[in-house]
């Protein structure tokens, strides 16, 4: 198996303990660190079934339990970076779908430092350079981060 496999299977390989990113099992899915952090701490909260492609596909319980977690990965996100980070601003959540259909949230820090003409921008409209090549890719210079995320959902509780 290559290094990067478990790409094409994001679910399936947090289940089998393949996905290095997964940050924590959550009682709906899995708290994952994103693979690109120019936004450092940006993570995503993946639903534990791949069939499922949207909140509504999920009775109201289980909707339910998913909406916590998402609540519960964005608080953790936002403990870790502002207590890394002294111009961390806020969260950004969004369930989107376009590209990957298996749902899933993300969650955006956003910080003061971001170029003006960005900050108050979604942040898919930040440039190529973000979204390609090393400079930004989920690597060992992120693990303090990591650590401090994972530990803020252990403090926050839950499945």
């Amino acid at each position: 198996m290559r290094d990067d496999d478990w790409r094409r299977d994001r679910i399936g390989s947090a289940h089998r303990g393949e996905n290095p990113t997964v940050l924590r099992r959550l009682g709906s899915g899995f708290a994952v660190i994103g693979d690109r952090q120019f936004l450092p701490g940006y993570s995503v909260l993946l639903a534990d079934d791949p069939a499922v492609t949207r909140l509504s596909d999920l009775p109201r319980a289980r909707r339910a339990a998913y909406l916590g977690d998402m609540e519960r990965l964005a608080e953790a996100v936002e403990r870790a970076c502002a207590r890394l980070d002294p111009a961390f601003r806020r969260v950004n959540i969004e369930i989107l779908g376009n590209r990957e259909t298996y749902l899933h949230a993300h969650i955006w820090p956003r910080y003061d430092w971001e170029p003006a003409e960005r900050v108050r921008l979604p942040v898919w409209l930040y440039g190529e350079e973000c979204w390609r090549g090393a400079r930004h890719a989920l690597g060992p210079r992120h693990d303090p981060l990591r650590t401090a995320i994972g530990e803020e959902l252990d403090r926050l509780g839950g499945a």
